[in-house]
């Protein structure tokens, strides 16, 4: 004889839906980054231009562990910049350089997995503004060009082109692959003025600030001409 499911079973299943559902993993989600940025504060990764840590991060295995820090500080909106400028006062310019371009290919995983399975079927509800449509189309048509012209110029924050791209129908090689080779011209720039700026008078640091200040102004005349366009379509 058939016997009707227990009370418990059907509560058991609302509350997995819950839990699946699109809105809640967008909140754990916003939970999750608050938590991070938190941490962050608390952390104070600030200290490392300081000097104050450089006996802590000596060695081959400092460098995997800054670089999986790296990648977990762009999550929690450390801004980039900094961190290659820290990598490249505490390792040099080499070591500081591959260390932050290992860094920024693991916290772009990181936040790219994450926007994904957590934001992406919510958000995507969300894509409204005429805008915000025309980068969803470009990153989903066109990933790897449109991800390898953002890395290679700097502005726009890191962790915000992640989660855009999660959001988008990209997929994750091409922005992977992007995200690695765009982001070695200002990756190194940064490392090697960290590294040179107690000789800031130095051919090397004069060059690595004159590339960040010439890729800095490229980016802004690119954008101002993107939002005349928006404004004039």
């Amino acid at each position: 004889m058939f016997e009707p499911a227990a009370p418990s079973d059907g509560l058991a299943a609302r509350a997995v839906r819950v839990l699946l559902s699109p809105w809640f993993r967008l909140a754990l989600l916003v939970v999750l980054l608050a938590g991070a940025a938190a941490a962050m504060l608390w952390w104070q990764p600030q200290r490392l231009l300081t000097g104050e840590l450089p006996e802590r991060l000596t060695g081959p295995g400092a460098l995997i562990v800054y670089a999986v820090a790296y990648g977990v500080c762009t999550m929690a909106f450390v801004p980039r910049p900094f961190l290659n400028l820290a990598a490249g006062a505490v390792f040099g310019s080499a070591s500081g350089s591959l260390t932050s371009l290992a860094g920024t290919v693991l916290g772009a995983g990181f936040a790219f997995g994450l926007g994904r399975w957590l934001g992406q079927d919510a958000l995507r509800r969300m894509l409204r503004a005429r805008w915000l449509t025309a980068a969803d189309r470009q990153l989903s048509e066109h990933g790897f060009r449109s991800m390898l012209v953002v890395r290679l110029l700097p502005g726009l924050p890191f962790w915000g082109t992640n989660y855009c791209a999660a959001v988008s129908r990209m997929r994750w090689a091409p922005f992977l692959l992007a995200t690695a080779v765009g982001s070695v011209p200002n990756t190194v720039a940064y490392a090697v003025a960290g590294a040179r700026a107690a000789a800031p008078t130095s051919p090397a640091f004069l060059l690595a600030t004159a590339f960040i200040a010439v890729s800095g102004l490229v980016a802004a005349g690119l954008a101002w001409r993107k939002r005349a366009a928006l404004r004039g379509g």
